[in-house]
């Protein structure tokens, strides 16, 4: 293969960049128009169960705010794929072959964890803490309307959605670690019950203040902490 010289690469580096900023462009334009639907969607596991919802709008600016916030999730999700087909095709041409098989990996099962992760909040924890948050709203010592505000719902749905897609990467961390030897598996099993502690921590730091969020994070975590073992070299 013919070998590029230093121009050659920021002018091949500023194409793929100028790529990517322009595919990001389109679905930011395309995001405006489905917001109202993932708004739609987000809200969903709330609606399920409270029957008599309605959502608030404080300020003026709320539901333009809300729908740029979206508008620019469809964006980063939409362009994330490209951005990393754009990055992998810059540099694999440089890597070896013990190099491709480690990033390889990366690129591959860190979409697919962090997306496994956020499907597990939307479709396991979502209905259970909503159904604890207004219950507890319903039981306050005082006459009070359950009416939540739409901007911090969507920001705390979504912030979230974060949490658990980040969370779900342990194990791809831990076997990485493992294969670039920098982690040993007799180690990480001699480290479980700290591990665990570390893990319940976590979970109480990174969750809204209720035990059902708490417990909900840490089991899959520490699942698959023990599943990231099964799958390290000895």
């Amino acid at each position: 293969m013919k070998k590029m010289t230093i121009s050659e690469h920021f002018s091949e580096l500023r194409r793929r960049i100028l790529y990517v900023l322009g595919f990001f462009v389109l679905t930011f334009c395309l995001g405006w128009f489905v917001a109202p639907w993932v708004q739609e969607f987000i809200t969903a596991p709330l609606i399920g169960v409270w029957a008599d919802a309605q959502m608030l709008y404080t300020g003026i600016t709320d539901a333009l705010m809300v729908r740029l916030s979206l508008t620019m999730l469809v964006a980063i999700m939409l362009s994330v794929p490209v951005l990393l087909y754009q990055v992998w095709a810059f540099v694999a041409p440089g890597l070896h072959k013990g190099e491709k098989d480690f990033i390889i990996p990366i690129f591959i099962f860190s979409p697919l964890l962090f997306l496994c992760g956020a499907a597990f909040a939307f479709y396991i924890l979502f209905p259970s803490v909503f159904a604890f948050f207004l219950e507890l709203g319903q039981m306050a010592p005082v006459p009070a309307i359950v009416m939540p505000d739409v901007r911090d719902y969507v920001s705390f749905a979504i912030g979230l959605l974060k949490v658990f897609g980040i969370a779900f990467q342990l194990p791809l961390v831990l076997v990485l670690l493992n294969r670039a030897g920098v982690l040993s598996r007799e180690r990480v099993v001699a480290a479980r019950r700290y591990a665990i502690v570390f893990i319940v921590i976590a979970a109480a730091i990174l969750t809204p203040p209720d035990v059902v969020s708490q417990v909900l994070l840490a089991l899959p975590m520490w699942g698959l902490f023990e599943l990231s073992i099964l799958f390290m070299k000895k």
